[in-house]
């Protein structure tokens, strides 16, 4: 079992936790963990790009010229491709990106992903995380108590909404709870902390 140390979250040391090495201490399959970002990065465009085919556009209801006898090509409507102002051919509309990956797959991504963090000694495991209203001050606190001066995920068994609240003007600091944990926030934060509910949490659901 991988053993971390158990912070207080003033910062001090409580003890230590043992992590289940079937989630937290695995070897990180970098192909998964490539798959899954590109899959949630595809889910989040909003893919609401359009443009007008030739049956959408304005105007052209007549032909514009006789079909014979001028000498010129033949045209059926001003509106076509070939037309300043005509429809566009094979354009974009309005589609989803987004598509899934098998479960097993996620979840080994998300097992790489919190291991990675791990094997860097970027995790780190409070005992609790709890504020008594929502301050953004208290929050710059704890994350000076705990010498955090890069992006930080925090994550916490259920929402709580004052540190939530506090946390949400601090550029770089994302709260999530157990349940919302992915693999793009977690590899896009240098710091992942988690509180011991949390850990418990994801073992019970990963394990």
């Amino acid at each position: 079992m991988t053993k971390v140390s158990l912070l207080s979250q003033t910062g001090s040391s409580v003890g230590e936790i043992e992590l289940n090495d079937a989630i937290f201490g695995i070897e990180p399959n970098q192909n998964v963990l490539f798959d899954a970002v590109i899959a949630q990065r595809a889910s989040l465009r909003q893919g609401n790009h359009k443009v007008k085919n030739r049956s959408e556009v304005a105007g052209g209801g007549r032909k514009p010229w006789k079909q014979k006898g001028t000498g010129r090509a033949r045209q059926g409507s001003i509106r076509s491709p070939q037309w300043r102002g005509g429809g566009v051919v094979f354009g974009p509309v309005p589609r989803s990106y987004s598509y899934k990956l098998p479960k097993k797959v996620r979840r080994l991504a998300l097992k790489s992903a919190l291991s990675a963090k791990v094997l860097e000694t970027n995790f780190l495991v409070l005992d609790a995380l709890k504020l008594d209203a929502p301050k953004t001050k208290d929050f710059v606190k704890v994350l000076k108590d705990l010498s955090i001066e890069s992006k930080a995920l925090f994550v916490t068994a259920n929402l709580d909404e004052n540190v939530a609240l506090s946390a949400r003007n601090i550029q770089g600091v994302t709260v999530v709870p157990a349940a919302g944990i992915n693999v793009l926030d977690l590899l896009g934060h240098e710091k992942v902390v988690f509180t011991k509910a949390a850990v418990e949490k994801v073992e019970e659901v990963l394990g």
